[in-house]
């Protein structure tokens, strides 16, 4: 039997508030993109449905992305990051779901004896011959149900965009994974680059050494003077200083690697020859559209707006009254030594409410404002990121091309310049050149092959980071 039930209802103030709830119209956001990248042709096939394991064929390129994925502490705290959102999944559910509390309770009560319940105890007995004890006792043990009646979809709708940020979570983990291999790429080429410029400097070494014996002779036979043989020394020392300026920044690359794979400075191993030569993997563009599901980033744009979107019902839903229920059952007495028995200290409740906001509802009006801005600000940033993306892939499709078109030719210039080396020098000893056009020559020739293997660099730069660019990676 149901000892009361209470509903208090405000009929008036669901009328006033439904009418009065502010409406906003959000901007929908723009997902169309181009056919094309640039006039480029495009087809289904995409790279970014190869393994990055595929793709970096490099076997110690492969290891060190083995390594950051397991130890990289930026990836370990996204991974967290995660964790976090899926408890928040769970706290969001069980709001929407009945509480059940235990409570026991125990207590000691003296009342006047010229007051009701004094009164009513003196005249009553608890059984024929057995007055009320005074003082008197108060022992509970109860099982309490509380329960909010989600009519407005308020906490559903809660617990949808906390599964929505979780999912967007682990997109930003995706993300974070194809920059790190993507990172850890282009450091790496930049570190096999730097080895094949020391490689170069000392070979200039060699051929500068071996020039300025020529020019010591030279000077002792008394065809050239003094001012020729220092010349020769100082682009010696030079070209000497540049090894060790080099050799700082291989270790800095070496460190910096280091730092990606989460753990203390140590060599980097790897091999770097046949880097000049080597042959960039071949692009598949797939189709524009394709990076909406490709791109971790894009997704995860997308998820927060919709978990935005959810949130704008949410805070609409708190215009609108709300019914909860409450229910208890359990054992009330007196003295500890009738608290169990049944029926008389049995005791259970049922209380129903519903209540809404009439008076004072700016906190509310001011979470719908600012859960509408924020979805409006989801929209832009969705927009960005795919414009963002577009761009991205436009811009190294033209690296590509552009720095292989380059390479070409400054292969050209250096197959000229070595040669030129050989032709200054002979012109040299043969008196039919000044020693100064030998070491310009010397200088261009160096200064070109070094800006070849830059080129290089850059070339696999730009295909590490197409790959990226298209969403590859994460899988």
């Amino acid at each position: 039997m149901i000892r009361h039930i209470k509903i208090v209802v405000f009929l008036c103030a669901v009328v006033i508030l439904h009418s009065c709830v502010p409406t906003k119209t959000v901007r929908e956001a723009d997902t169309t993109v181009p056919d094309q990248y640039e006039g480029v042709t495009s087809d289904s096939v995409n790279t970014v449905s190869v393994k990055w394991r595929d793709y970096f064929k490099d076997e110690h390129l492969s290891s060190l992305i083995e390594i950051a994925l397991q130890n990289n502490q930026e990836l370990n705290i996204v991974l967290q990051e995660i964790a976090v959102a899926q408890s928040e999944v769970k706290e969001k559910k069980g709001e929407y779901l009945p509480f059940v509390n235990l409570q026991a309770g125990s207590g000691l009560e003296k009342v006047g004896r010229y007051t009701s319940q004094g009164a009513s105890d003196a005249n009553n007995d608890i059984r024929p011959g057995e007055e009320f004890p005074e003082p008197l006792g108060d022992f509970l043990i109860e099982a309490r149900a509380n329960w909010e009646i989600d009519i407005w979809h308020k906490l559903r709708n809660a617990k949808k965009a906390a599964v929505m940020r979780y999912l967007s979570s682990v997109e930003g983990r995706n993300f974070m994974v194809t920059n790190l291999i993507s990172e850890i790429a282009n450091s790496y080429y930049e570190l096999l680059a730097l080895d094949n410029q020391m490689a170069i400097v000392k070979q200039n070494i060699g051929i500068q050494s071996n020039a300025l014996k020529i020019v010591k002779i030279q000077k002792a036979a008394a065809k050239v003077n003094e001012l020729a043989v220092k010349k020769f020394e100082a682009e010696v020392f030079h070209t000497k200083s540049l090894q060790f300026e080099i050799q700082q920044e291989i270790v800095q690359k070496e460190n910096e690697i280091n730092f990606l794979l989460g753990r203390y400075p140590q060599p980097i191993t790897r091999n770097y020859d046949g880097f000049e030569t080597l042959v960039p993997e071949t692009v598949h563009l797939g189709l524009p559209s394709q990076l909406l599901a490709n791109r971790p980033d894009i997704k995860q744009a997308e998820l927060n707006l919709l978990a935005a979107k959810l949130d704008v019902k949410v805070a609409k839903a708190r215009f609108y009254p709300s019914l909860g229920l409450s229910a208890g059952i359990g054992f009330q007495s007196f003295n500890t030594e009738y608290l169990l028995e049944t029926p008389q200290s049995l005791i259970y409740s049922v209380f129903g409410e519903l209540t809404a906001p009439l008076i004072n509802r700016n906190a509310i009006k001011a979470a719908y404002t600012g859960a509408s801005a924020k979805q409006l600000q989801a929209v832009y940033t969705y927009e960005q990121t795919i414009l963002n993306a577009y761009v991205e892939v436009v811009n190294q499709l033209a690296k590509i091309d552009n720095f292989e078109k380059s390479y070409d030719l400054r292969s050209k210039e250096v197959d000229a310049l070595t040669a030129s080396i050989d032709i200054s020098n002979r012109l040299f000893r043969s008196a039919r050149a000044d020693y100064m056009e030998v070491l310009l020559t010397q200088r261009d020739a160096l200064e070109a092959r070094v800006e070849l293997v830059e080129t290089k660099q850059k070339q696999m730069n730009a295909v590490v980071k197409v790959y990226r660019a298209l969403g590859g990676g994460w899988n």
